[in-house]
């Protein structure tokens, strides 16, 4: 069935309440684990109907965040979503308190458990002012216009513009950039400021002493902690922010530039970052090719894909301005959206989102348990990133003479996203545990954090952005908090298979599609020991990596 075939039903939030009901009593009546795990089943079934209609919601919402209808149907998920995770709660209370729990894994309890602290009817009005302030800062940023050179265009089209390979194009569109957000800093302040009144507030409701315990408990982190982030950070200030330093340093020399600036860190090369050859669909004809060669698995995969026309890609007025990958599990289809802009952050979609979709593939073709699913965001991600670099192999013939500046941009580019997503992270922390901020302290903030994470690069002169605001279009900071650190950890797993792979490929890969059919039926954590590959929190494990990755790098430079 095509993805725009599929026929979206709004879940009515009641009959989701009483089938959860049932689906609670049915537990605490239980005489045995198969009664458990019966109620868990039909418990599961109510969850995959009610993400079904809530995603196909969502991507009606983003391909056109201009939609009267689809508008008004985010508009209710945004109000019953945290009613559903109320009423699901008793579920996951009487699982927890059965003498027949062990017929449940022990990664579900221990996901039950975060679900228990994270979740009260009290907070439930709370979450619903989340969701609509979300909403509106997606709004605010899907249709904020860009006038560019005297065409107005979306950011997605501007980064285009961002990349370019000549300094003073970049830092026209940087300029344009900064001048945009400007004009709507009282907005971008005010939505900010309240969501993190409003989180600060659920946080003190439960008793928690700020946002940042009740955010890894929204996370489901079950295998680190806070102080294990800690380390991961201080990894990073350590030992591979001196190794990004001098590939930097090479880079500003291969640009011919005195210094770098924000508007100068996304270019690799003077003569451009290499750019994908071929129309978009000829793009998506070597992606065909690509996965066929790759395993019969990724072959199957990308057909039913293209066969059922699951990608959006081109950039338009009104779009979310984002990528993702989601799926309605009651078809265990995958969609993926994305803004092509003719870089190379196009292949990405066929590289990156692609990973995440084939993750989905392979677990809804082993029965997946929308529960576990593809695990934790560290562990989805991993999936994606790690699909990124297995796919190097091809990228020659999406580059053609060009397939190695490409391997060069990628694992560059990978390697200095550690340390800005590690500002990402330790930016919510401080504003989360300083509720009181105002908004020109954050700015300060940010503006400190990137003299210590990233030394080698600077914004000023940059309207507006040289006051520290660069985080106000990172998206995930208002819409998903501490999801961003999920990125990082899973770049150095995604960095380790790299290296394997250009050792030994048929080994890596293998030990890749072990990790990836596991899904969320081990934390993550144990799915790295399983594989062999180093833990990022372990002290000294950032020096291996970097150490690996220049190697590879030198023989690029060659």
């Amino acid at each position: 069935m095509k993805v725009s075939e599929i026929p979206y039903r709004r879940y009515p939030i009641e009959e989701a309440k009483a089938a959860l009901e049932a689906c609670t009593q049915k537990v605490k009546k239980a005489n045995s684990e198969q009664e458990v795990l019966e109620a868990r089943s039909e418990y599961l079934t109510v969850l995959k109907h009610f993400v079904t209609a809530s995603a196909l919601a969502e991507k009606g919402f983003t391909l056109n965040t201009r939609d009267a209808f689809y508008a008004a149907e985010k508009d209710y998920y945004n109000e019953v979503s945290p009613q559903f995770s109320a009423a699901a709660l008793p579920f996951a209370k009487a699982v927890l308190e059965s003498p027949y729990r062990k017929a449940v894994s022990e990664v579900v309890l221990k996901n039950y458990a975060c679900d228990v602290k994270a979740m009260d009817e009290r907070i439930v009005p709370d979450m619903q002012e989340e969701n609509r302030t979300v909403t509106e800062y997606s709004k605010l940023m899907s249709e904020m216009s860009f006038e560019f050179r005297g065409q107005k265009m979306p950011l997605p089209t501007l980064r285009g513009y961002m990349a370019d390979k000549d300094p003073d194009t970049r830092w026209e569109a940087y300029s344009v950039l900064g001048r945009t957000l400007e004009a709507h800093a009282e907005q971008l302040d005010g939505i900010f400021d309240r969501l993190v009144h409003i989180r600060t507030a659920m946080a003190r409701k439960l008793g928690c002493k700020n946002f940042v315990e009740l955010g890894y408990n929204r996370m489901h982190r079950i295998c680190y902690d806070q102080a294990m982030v800690e380390q991961f950070r201080q990894n990073v200030r350590t030992d591979l922010v001196p190794v990004v330093c001098g590939l930097k340093e090479k880079v500003r020399q291969r640009l011919g530039l005195k210094t770098l600036s924000l508007a100068d860190n996304d270019v690799y090369f003077k003569e451009g970052n290499p750019r994908p050859l071929g129309s978009v669909e000829e793009i998506f004809a070597k992606g065909k090719k690509m996965y066929e060669e790759m395993s019969p698995e990724t072959g199957d995969f990308m057909h039913m894909m293209l066969e059922n026309e699951a990608f959006d890609v081109l950039a338009r007025d009104g779009k979310w301005g984002g990528g993702y990958c989601t799926s309605f599990p009651d078809f265990q289809q995958p969609f993926i959206l994305a803004n092509f802009n003719g870089s190379a952050d196009d292949i990405d979609v066929l590289t990156h989102e692609a990973g995440h979709a084939f993750a989905d593939y392979c677990l809804y073709k082993n029965g997946v348990d929308i529960e576990l699913n593809v695990g934790g965001m560290e562990t989805a991600e991993t999936h994606s990133m790690s699909m990124e670099c297995f796919c190097w192999k091809w990228m020659d013939d999406f580059f053609g003479a060009r397939g190695d500046d490409y391997r060069l941009m990628h694992l560059s580019s990978n390697l200095t996203f550690i340390p800005y997503g590690t500002i990402v992270d330790y930016f919510q922390h401080l504003v989360y545990e300083h509720p009181e901020m105002t908004p020109s302290e954050r700015n300060k903030t940010w503006k400190k954090l990137e003299g210590e994470f990233r030394p080698y690069m600077s914004a000023d002169g940059l309207p507006y952005l040289e006051k520290g605001t660069r985080w106000q279009y990172q998206m995930h900071i208002f819409e998903n908090p501490f999801y961003y650190i999920d990125y990082c950890l899973a770049q150095t797993t995604a960095l380790q298979f790299l290296v394997l792979s250009q050792k030994d490929y048929a080994d890596a890969f293998g030990r890749y599609l072990r990790f990836l059919k596991r899904g969320g039926s081990m934390a993550f954590t144990d799915l790295l020991k399983e594989a062999g590959l180093q833990s990022p929190f372990r002290p000294g494990a950032l020096a291996e990596v970097g150490a690996d990755c220049q190697k590879i790098l030198e023989k690029l430079q060659k």
